[in-house]
C-alpha cells in the first residue's frame, strides 16, 4: 500500500476527540473524531479477485483526507515468508523496504463525513486475538455499521455488468439484493469471521462480494473496485470518489478485449458464459421457479464457486511451500 504521510502526520491535542483502547497487539496513534461512524474493512489475501478490495481501499486513501488511528502488530499476525516484503535495490545497496501492515484510518468523504477504514493483509496467525482487538476498537468507536469489501471468482463474462452478492447479520440491510446461490461451504476468511462475530456482539455488519469473471481473477480490474465503492455508497450515504476510477477501468477493459480477440479459446469461453449469464438473469427477472435448459441452478453455481475458492486455497498453500 502506498504511504500517505502528509495526512498521517496530523497531530491533535490530547483533549480533542475520543480515545480508543490500546492493547499489546494494537498501537493507537490518535483520538477518534467521528461520532457513530461507518467502518469499512478490506483485509486482502483471499476474497480479492480482480484485486478489487485492494484497489478500492488504495483509491480511497489516495484521494480522500485521512489520519492513521491505530495499527496492529505485524509481527504478531503476519507471516513474512508467505507475503515477503517488497524491497528496493540500487546497483550495490538496498534503498528501502515496505513492511506489510494492518492499519485503521479515519477517512473523510467528499461531503466531509468521517468514516473508518481497516485495511491491510489478512492475518496469518492468531485470528481470535485479532478479532478480539478489532471488536474492542469497533465497540469503543461506537461504530454504527461495519461493511466488508470482497470479490470472488464467478462463472460470468466480463462483457456484462458485474453482479454482487450481499450478506448481513440483519436482513433488513439487504433490501434490494437477491441471493445468487443457496447454501455453500468454502474456506473461511477473516472478513467473514469478523462479520459473524460482530453478529454475536449485536453490532450491525454486512458485506459485498463482487462477482469477477473467474478467468480474470488474477487481473487487477478497477471496475471491480468501482462496483464495491458504489455498493458502499448506496448502503451508507457516504459520497465516495467512484467516477474517478472510470478512465482506469476503461483502459483495463480495452486491454481485456484485446486478449479475447487474440485468443479463439477465450472468445469461445466468453460466448458460452454470455449465453449462460443472460439466461440466468432472464430467469431471475421472471421469478421462474424452474430453470430453463442450459441455465445453471443456484446449487450448480454454488458448486462452481466452492470449486474456485477451494482451488484458490490450494494454490495459496502451494505458494507458501514453494
Amino acid at each position: 500500500m502506498s504511504e500517505h504521510t502528509e495526512q498521517e502526520r496530523v497531530i491533535l491535542p490530547a483533549e480533542v476527540g475520543r480515545p480508543l483502547p490500546s492493547a499489546s497487539d494494537v498501537t493507537v496513534h490518535g483520538n477518534l473524531l467521528a461520532e457513530s461512524p461507518v467502518l469499512l474493512h478490506s483485509l486482502h489475501g483471499f476474497l480479492d479477485a480482480g484485486n478489487g478490495p485492494v484497489l478500492a481501499s488504495e483509491h480511497l486513501l489516495s484521494l480522500l483526507p485521512h489520519r492513521l488511528i491505530a495499527s496492529f502488530d505485524s509481527d504478531a499476525f503476519l507471516d513474512y515468508r508467505a507475503r515477503r516484503p517488497r524491497m528496493t535495490f540500487d546497483a550495490d545497496h538496498y534503498t528501502g523496504v515496505e513492511m506489510p501492515e494492518i492499519r485503521l484510518y479515519e477517512v473523510t468523504d467528499l461531503d466531509g463525513t468521517p468514516f473508518l477504514l481497516l485495511t491491510g493483509p489478512e492475518p496469518d496467525y492468531r485470528w481470535n486475538a485479532f478479532l478480539d482487538s478489532s471488536i474492542r476498537l469497533i465497540e469503543a468507536a461506537g461504530v454504527r455499521l461495519v461493511i466488508g469489501m470482497g470479490a470472488i471468482p464467478w462463472p460470468t463474462p466480463h462483457t456484462r455488468p458485474f453482479s454482487v452478492s450481499a450478506h448481513a447479520t440483519d436482513r433488513s440491510h439487504l433490501v434490494g439484493h437477491r441471493p445468487w446461490v443457496g447454501q455453500v461451504e468454502f474456506p473461511g476468511h477473516i472478513g467473514g469471521v469478523l462479520e459473524w462475530r460482530l453478529g454475536q456482539h449485536h453490532v450491525p455488519a454486512m458485506g459485498f462480494a463482487v462477482h469477477v469473471p473467474h478467468y480474470l481473477a488474477q487481473y487487477p480490474h478497477p471496475r471491480v473496485a468501482m462496483r464495491l465503492l458504489q455498493c458502499v455508497a448506496d448502503a451508507t450515504g457516504l459520497r465516495l470518489p467512484v467516477a474517478e476510477l472510470e478512465p482506469a477501468a476503461q483502459r483495463a477493459e480495452q486491454e481485456i478485449a484485446g486478449y479475447v480477440e487474440r485468443s479463439p479459446e477465450l472468445a469461445a469461453l466468453v460466448g458460452a458464459l454470455e449465453t449462460q449469464h443472460d439466461g440466468l438473469v432472464a430467469q431471475r427477472e421472471l421469478g421462474s421457479a424452474s430453470p430453463a435448459a442450459d441455465v445453471p441452478t443456484a446449487e450448480e453455481i454454488g458448486a462452481q464457486i466452492e470449486e474456485f475458492l477451494a482451488d484458490l486455497e490450494r494454490r495459496g498453500r502451494e505458494d507458501k511451500q514453494a
